[in-house]
């Protein structure tokens, strides 16, 4: 009887055996290699400052606009990405002193001919990518790829700028350059209309910036 009962356990044993083999094996990690995942700092829209410079044949306009909220992505000490929402309705002209002009031209860039402000009330920029930028003369340490939407239409810009992380706070400085006509805003363009002579305004307007997040 124990000569029957030891070979049945035998091949029990055996065809048990891939059960076990099914089981996934455990992978083998080295630390420091597996990716840590980022922090996010949240943009201080108080600390933060956006302004920006519109040319035309005639001379320029200048003013300041708000960042709404954001945050940036911290890995380790570098920035690897960010989110950023700007307040339209905060758009100012700072080189027009007299007011009722001040407030028509504010009114006009508020007005479908431009940022259509009452059906898009903010702006947002999304970074896809940081990459090294060395020997830049202005200081600036990356260039920083990303989707920019205005008006509901997104398209990706490039720009150099200074980033940073130091004590639990990451900033990002410079300026970046925008062909409004990408973004459905045509008005006085002469690439469009070929015949305004001295009355063109300039396809690119320029955004400078410097951002605050803290962790």
């Amino acid at each position: 009887m124990k000569k029957m009962i030891l070979p049945a356990l035998l091949a029990a044993s055996l065809f048990a055996a891939p059960a076990f083999a099914q089981k996934p094996a455990v992978k083998k990690t080295t630390p420091g290699t597996e990716k840590a995942a980022a922090t996010a700092y949240a943009v201080q829209p108080q600390l933060s400052t956006l302004g920006w410079v519109g040319k035309k044949v005639t001379g320029q306009h200048n003013g300041t606009i708000q960042f709404k909220e954001g945050n940036v992505q911290v890995r380790g000490n570098q920035i690897v990405g960010g989110t950023f929402l700007v307040d339209m309705n905060s758009l100012k002209v700072e080189d027009i002193k007299e007011k009722e002009y001040n407030d028509k031209l504010v009114g006009h860039f508020r007005s479908d001919d431009f940022f259509s402000i009452d059906k898009y009330p903010t702006a947002t920029f999304k970074i896809t990518s940081l990459a090294p930028l060395k020997g830049d003369a202005n200081g600036n340490n990356a260039t920083v790829t990303g989707d920019l939407t205005i008006k509901g239409i997104t398209k990706s810009i490039s720009f150099p700028a200074k980033v940073g992380v130091k004590n639990g706070v990451a900033s990002a400085s410079g300026t970046a350059t925008i062909d409004r006509t990408k973004f459905d805003i045509k008005y006085g363009s002469k690439s469009f209309f070929e015949s305004i002579g001295d009355k063109a305004i300039m396809d690119d307007f320029t955004m400078s910036f410097n951002v605050i997040a803290k962790k």
